[in-house]
């Protein structure tokens, strides 16, 4: 597989579209978003869309089903919850156009036991051994989350051990300073400074209407009108046309 990442990073993280690689060469570079609930990648929603649509092979991850809920939903904490959870999840990539959407089934809320014992490490292991960009949480978790905290942390762990030449480029996904959109539940965000964010995914009309499909699939976790503005609302202000990643290393 290709890895020609490392250099020249710039609107599409450096990766060339599908149909410029060697001909010889038939596997598309994988991208893997790791993020810890479904409705995570929504937070990254039209970048995966692009990168899908350029014909990359893109593999989301999440750490739980998010059995701690409950978002808006009335249903109980625990295997209902996560089932429809990932369903939702399911429902998600479908319409980003991924190519494959994954559940290490961890429990939620509880992830901190899982990186002292390794097995997040070790559950995340093969989904990342060949992975060509992985994007991720930046170290402050969104909003401070510990889930997602830890999963931003676990990946770069484990980034940063591969070898020179064989390393995934790993991308921080983040706002620009200035840029948070005006709702009460975004204003402890953190940003991040513009001049660390030469990285971004431009996305076109297409790739957020694909977004815009993705959010509405996420029933149990916010209400109908939330959804449904939530893409444009971010569109309209964090991202204004790309999404924005800052380089791990």
């Amino acid at each position: 597989m290709i890895r020609a990442i490392a250099a020249a990073v710039s609107v599409t993280l450096a990766l060339a579209p599908a149909a410029a690689q060697d001909e010889a060469d038939l596997e598309p570079p994988l991208v893997v978003a790791v993020v810890a609930h479904p409705d995570d990648e929504l937070f990254m929603a039209p970048a995966l869309a692009a990168l899908a649509r350029e014909g990359h092979f893109v593999r989301i991850v999440h750490a739980t089903p998010g059995d701690a809920g409950p978002g808006v939903s009335n249903l109980p904490k625990g295997a209902a919850l996560a089932e429809t959870r990932r369903a939702e999840a399911d429902c998600s990539g479908k319409a980003l156009g991924v190519s494959e959407v994954v559940n290490l089934g961890l429990p939620d809320g509880k992830l901190a036991d899982h990186v002292r014992d390794g097995s997040l490490a070790k559950t995340l292991h093969d989904h990342l051994a060949w992975a060509d960009v992985v994007l991720t949480w930046g170290p402050d978790g969104g909003y401070g989350h510990a889930d997602h905290r830890l999963v931003s942390a676990i990946a770069t762990q484990m980034v940063q051990a591969q070898p020179e030449g064989d390393r995934a480029a790993l991308f921080y996904v983040a706002i620009p300073a200035g840029r948070l959109p005006p709702v009460a539940e975004m204003q402890d965000w953190a940003m991040t400074d513009p001049k660390l964010l030469a990285e971004g995914i431009a996305y076109t009309p297409a790739d957020l209407a694909a977004a815009r499909a993705a959010a509405m699939c996420h029933v149990t976790q916010f209400p109908e009108a939330s959804r449904e503005g939530m893409m444009g609302l971010f569109d309209a202000t964090m991202w204004r046309g790309r999404v924005h990643f800052r380089k791990a290393f």
